[in-house]
């Protein structure tokens, strides 16, 4: 019996070395976590950044002079937006595309590939490992293509019942002459 031994699971293994790397980093994050709160708890003097100008300066804490009130700023900071909602966001889109509100105007081309690109899928990350698949060379999963031929069966076969079923239909309700 002990010529039929199992064959390893390439892909357990991989996850099982994975899930021990990533504990060992979690380990090594607290680890360095821990350090960094014992060196802020040391620090006596905490630097603060002012948050009423963005670009403001660190403000140095002293603990025996008492804070003097700072000025307000002159008036309020505003950032500047990206762009307009009513204009085009893109640059590389024609000013034409779009009408007097903002809005896209219709445009066929376009809509034909956005529901040809619905119909073909998400490209793939990982192609290597489409291959490996696709030929069957992970073992334990069957081949992609005996599944796509297996699906291909089963949906000849429906096509086939069905119009069986439509020509029975036919033959029984139509008048004959």
């Amino acid at each position: 019996m002990g010529w039929r031994k199992k064959k390893p699971d390439l892909i357990s293994d991989r996850a099982r070395s994975l899930n021990t790397a990533i504990a060992r980093l979690e380990a090594e994050i607290k680890e360095l976590d821990s350090q960094l709160e014992q060196q802020a708890s040391q620090r006596a003097d905490p630097k603060f950044r002012s948050t009423a100008l963005p670009s403001g300066g660190t403000i140095q804490r002293s603990p025996e002079k008492p804070a003097a009130k700072s000025a307000p700023p002159p008036g309020p900071v505003f950032e500047e937006m990206s762009g307009s909602p009513l204009k085009p966001r893109a640059e590389t889109e024609a000013p034409e595309m779009f009408n007097d509100l903002g809005v896209r105007k219709y445009d066929l081309p376009a809509l034909l590939s956005r529901i040809r690109n619905h119909f073909r899928g998400p490209t793939t990350s990982n192609p290597r490992l489409v291959n490996y698949l696709a030929a069957g060379g992970v073992h334990g999963l069957r081949p992609l293509r005996y599944e796509k031929r297996m699906a291909r069966r089963g949906f000849i076969l429906l096509v086939v019942v069905v119009t069986l079923i439509l020509l029975g239909l036919a033959y029984a309700l139509l008048p004959r002459r």
